[in-house]
């Protein structure tokens, strides 16, 4: 089980991402059941840990507006074992999006301090 709290009416978790040469950086993420993918983390934090480039793709973000951005891959500690992942590269706030998220079931108490549950589905 992975867990949580609300801050400024935001889900947020900790979730820790592995790199190349044993690089680990634990991130605070927010929980975006609109965000399709696995993980965004913004330019510093791919470069400090030295992420494996695998492709670019293009998106639509919450504006409507289209971009361009490089995917890289990384492991993470999901629910306690290590899973390999594709991180975007974007600007803004680490993003823990549905690609984590399936097989998973989400619960946030929306209130300040409220907690975020995310529980393996059976």
């Amino acid at each position: 089980m992975i867990q949580g709290i609300v801050q400024d009416l935001e889900p947020l978790v900790r979730i820790k991402v592995h790199g190349k040469g044993g690089r680990v950086k634990e991130i605070v993420a927010l929980v975006d059941t609109g965000y399709t993918s696995f993980l965004s983390l913004p330019p510093a934090i791919v470069a400090s840990l030295g992420l494996t480039w695998d492709d670019a793709n293009k998106g639509t973000l919450a504006d409507g507006s289209e971009c361009i951005f490089d995917v890289y891959q990384a492991t993470v500690v999901w629910d306690g074992k290590p899973v390999r992942v594709f991180v975007d590269e974007l600007d803004g706030e680490p993003l823990l999006g549905m690609g984590l998220l399936n097989g998973y079931e989400l619960r946030v108490e929306g209130r300040p301090r409220g907690k975020v549950t995310i529980k393996r589905l059976r």
